[in-house]
Formats: structure tokens, C-alpha cells, sequence
């Protein structure tokens, strides 16, 4: 998250619907979350990983959107789904984990990532997950706020992006006990 200013409160969203991802809508998500981690990070250089793509993510995972009152795409998160392999190595059996938590720019400090957080942790809990765990850049000092303010606990000894068993990317872990989620 950036440190740009909220827009007044007239311009919060009245209504945020999360919803199952389809086919059709995987362009839209991709133009979203590409303008967001952007925004964020700047433009990507290099090869794209296939895993920012929603169509390759919805092979194995669960695609989610957030869309307003207007039917406008304002947010997505990828989540594993049950009975499928995790999003991160060090991840346990009973987990369930996250990616890609992407908000468009122009919905951001409205309550968009905090509507998919509540969404993803509701899901798990009724499907008998014991946690929701996921993964942050270090420098995404807001987005470490709203997970701390829905509940989840920062967890040091889990952090980094592993891949083949060696961590290749720095990155914040953080655990949602299941059944104690909080108003953010």
C-alpha cells in the first residue's frame, strides 16, 4: 500500500461484492493487479511470472474478485483450494493460503482489500482450515496495518519466499487463527 492520501469519505465504496472468478473475467484481473503492483512497485521489467496471470492461477487455486455497486473490478486475492497444493512451500497442511491480494488504485483506502480479507478468512473457516497464512513485501507498511487489524500475527521465524527448499525473496509472514477475526 502507498502513503497516499484517503479520498474523503463521500467517495468510500457503499457496497464491495467478492465473488468466484470466472474465465471471462482474467483479463480484467490481470490489467488489475498489474496496475496495482505497479503502483506499488513500479513497472515490472523482465519475464512475467506465469503465476500473475489469473487464467494459470485458476488451474490449481481459487481466483477471486471484488467488484462495487457498478460492476467495476476493484480488487482480487488468490487463494488455495481445498483439496489443492498450497501457493508457498512452508506452508502446512491445514493452512490456507494467499496471493496476489491486488486493489485498482483508484479504489484503494475504501475497504476493498479489508472486504476480500474478511471474504477469504469466512471461506477457510467454513471449510475447516485452522489458518489463513500469507505473504508481504516488508516495505507494505499499510498492508501490515490491515492484516494486524483483522487479526493476523506477524510471524518471523516463517518469512521469506522459499522456492526448492532456499529462500529467494525477503518477504513478512503472517498467520489469521481461525475464529478470531476482527473489525479493521
Amino acid at each position: 500500500m502507498s502513503t497516499h492520501e484517503a479520498p474523503p469519505a463521500s467517495e468510500a465504496l457503499a457496497e464491495v461484492r467478492v465473488r468466484a472468478a470466472v474465465s471471462a473475467d482474467f483479463a480484467a484481473i490481470d490489467a488489475l493487479i498489474d496496475s496495482a503492483y505497479a503502483h506499488d512497485y513500479g513497472p515490472r521489467t523482465g519475464g512475467t511470472d506465469p503465476m500473475h496471470r489469473a487464467a494459470e492461477r485458476a488451474r490449481e487455486h481459487d481466483v477471486w474478485v471484488a467488484v462495487d455497486a457498478a460492476g467495476t473490478y476493484v480488487g482480487s486475492v488468490t487463494t488455495r483450494r481445498l483439496g489443492g497444493p498450497p501457493l508457498h512451500e512452508d506452508v502446512a497442511d491445514d493452512e490456507l493460503d494467499l496471493r496476489l491480494l491486488g486493489v485498482s488504485p483508484a479504489a484503494r483506502r475504501r475497504g476493498v482489500a479489508a472486504s476480500l480479507m474478511r471474504d477469504v478468512a469466512a471461506r477457510a473457516e467454513a471449510q475447516g482450515w485452522r489458518a489463513v497464512v500469507l505473504k508481504t513485501a516488508p516495505d507494505m507498511r499499510g498492508a501490515h496495518r490491515l492484516y494486524e487489524a483483522l487479526g493476523y500475527a506477524r510471524q518471523p521465524e516463517r518469512d521469506g519466499l522459499w522456492i526448492g527448499g532456499k529462500k529467494v525473496i525477503e518477504l513478512f509472514n503472517y498467520a489469521l487463527p481461525l475464529g478470531v477475526l476482527r473489525d479493521a
